[in-house]
């Protein structure tokens, strides 16, 4: 792996477990609980300037980074709701670096962005202790990649997309000496 790689993916690319044991699903629904808090403790000394460094060369910065969380998180639990409520549901896809671009994401606090986390994750959390492992089996239909996707998969993909960002800001923080 390369050095752009690395900094890319710091925790590697997302591999789809085989299987995921309820002891790991467990595991994963405390990642879920404790995300916001572990995000704040990381990024509430950030000044307006460290909030706007890049993590990477061509990479977003720290400030798109959050709001990104926020969205793609609003957007996973809805995800969740939409499979508990409906039979295989096609989601709707969106573009996220377009997304990454708009001004509630590159001109404004981060508050909005890490209240948003807070109370989507509260949510979350309190959902995901309510399931059943034959819930978890639940499906939605990805149109771009033409799969159909169960919760308990899609649990394992946003803890990685949790700590896939958060070391994007860690190893910056690191790399910057903050």
């Amino acid at each position: 792996m390369n050095d752009l790689e690395k900094k890319k993916f710091p925790i590697g690319q997302f591999k789809a477990p085989a299987s995921i044991s309820d002891e790991e699903l467990e595991q994963h629904i405390r990642v879920i609980k404790n995300f916001p808090g572990r995000l704040k403790n990381l990024i509430e000394d950030f000044s307006d300037e460290q909030l706007d460094t890049q993590y990477r060369e061509r990479g977003w910065t720290v400030r798109q980074l959050v709001n990104h969380l926020a969205d793609s998180h609003a957007n996973s639990f809805i995800r969740f709701k939409l499979a508990l409520t409906e039979d295989n549901p096609t989601i709707k896809p969106y573009d996220e670096a377009r997304w990454a671009e708009l001004q509630d994401s590159t001109g404004i606090s981060v508050k909005p962005a890490m209240r948003m986390l807070k109370g989507t994750h509260q949510r979350w959390y309190f959902l995901l202790k309510t399931l059943t492992n034959r819930q978890f089996e639940r499906t939605f239909h990805h149109p771009e990649y033409d799969k159909d996707h169960n919760l308990r998969y899609y649990l394992a993909l946003y803890v990685w997309h949790c700590n896939h960002h958060f070391a994007h800001i860690e190893n910056l923080k690191r790399d910057q000496c903050w």
